[in-house]
């Protein structure tokens, strides 16, 4: 079993530059000691949320070994490696240091709109050559393409190496199907903010979040109830949290989430281009929530 299963809220982390651009690593450090002070259960490197996309070989390599550090084994910690080539991804996925990594999270292939064969295809090869587990991930809303729940049970099934998924496609009835027709041991993370709460109330395993990378202890405590099957109180924090959620998403991620890292002192606000800084009126927005929610 999976050391992932026990736990319920990770986050996806930003990786915070400075007004000059530059990765600040003195930041990256302090926003790692707050998550895991405020009970967050892992930490994932350079998914979506760390821009990963747009930092060079050497700045992800320094990124990752700021985790390992750090993190030192306080909580698990997960390596985002995902990629458009299955090929050139293979051969990351054989050459790439893992230590002190306990997963890695892969996105569904972006932008070629694979077929769900080639998307079985793709995750079996990254099977067939992974260090670590694999949580596959899959967000239509920015790869294209829909990891169906056949495809996603199709790979629970066949895989050797492969022990859950991110699902950020907001749709419920998926997320249930996969839940209900996996093996017992397959997790089934949310990746979408809005509904995490209540897909975990379905039987899903937690989040990997966004929002709780600012918001650590109210969404981790909407999370525990919703596990232990509190559905008043889980429901509750998600129509606290809910509104914040829609605002960190307004203009993109995650300019949103790194306006409120901003307001709470722990980074500054920039990203790199093709992304822009939250507007003043987002900032303004998201204000009184950065001062009500811990």
């Amino acid at each position: 079993m999976s050391v992932f299963k026990s736990t319920a809220t990770g986050v996806a982390v930003i990786t915070p530059f400075n007004n000059k651009g530059a990765v600040d690593f003195d930041a990256l450090s302090r926003i790692i000691h707050y998550l895991i002070d405020s009970g967050i259960d892992f930490l994932v490197a350079l998914g979506t949320t760390g821009e990963s996309v747009t930092l060079t070989n050497e700045e992800r390599n320094a990124v990752f070994s700021t985790f390992v550090s750090e993190v030192n084994g306080k909580v698990p910690l997960v390596m985002g490696l995902g990629g458009n080539n299955t090929q050139s991804l293979v051969s990351e996925f054989t050459h790439i240091d893992t230590k002190g990594f306990d997963a890695i999270l892969s996105v569904t292939p972006y932008y070629n709109r694979p077929s769900q064969e080639g998307l079985y295809r793709h995750f079996m090869a990254l099977d067939a050559v992974t260090k670590l587990p694999i949580i596959m991930y899959n967000v239509p809303a920015r790869t294209g393409v829909n990891m169906t729940a056949a495809t996603t049970l199709r790979l629970d099934k066949e895989a050797s190496n492969i022990i859950g998924i991110k699902d950020a496609s907001g749709d419920l009835s998926q997320g249930k199907a996969i839940i209900e027709n996996s093996s017992d041991d397959f997790i089934v993370y949310s990746g979408d903010d809005e509904t995490a709460i209540e897909l975990t109330l379905l039987g899903g395993d937690g989040v990997i979040s966004v929002a709780a990378g600012c918001f650590p202890i109210t969404f981790s405590k909407g999370i525990q109830a919703a596990l232990a099957g509190n559905t008043k109180e889980a429901e509750a924090i998600s129509a606290r949290l809910n509104p914040a959620v829609n605002l960190l998403f307004q203009e993109g991620n995650p300019a949103g989430i790194k306006a409120v890292s901003k307001l709470k002192g722990l980074s500054d606000d920039s990203v790199r281009l093709p992304l822009v800084k939250a507007s003043d009126a987002l900032v303004e927005a998201l204000q009184p929530f950065a001062e009500d929610l811990d």
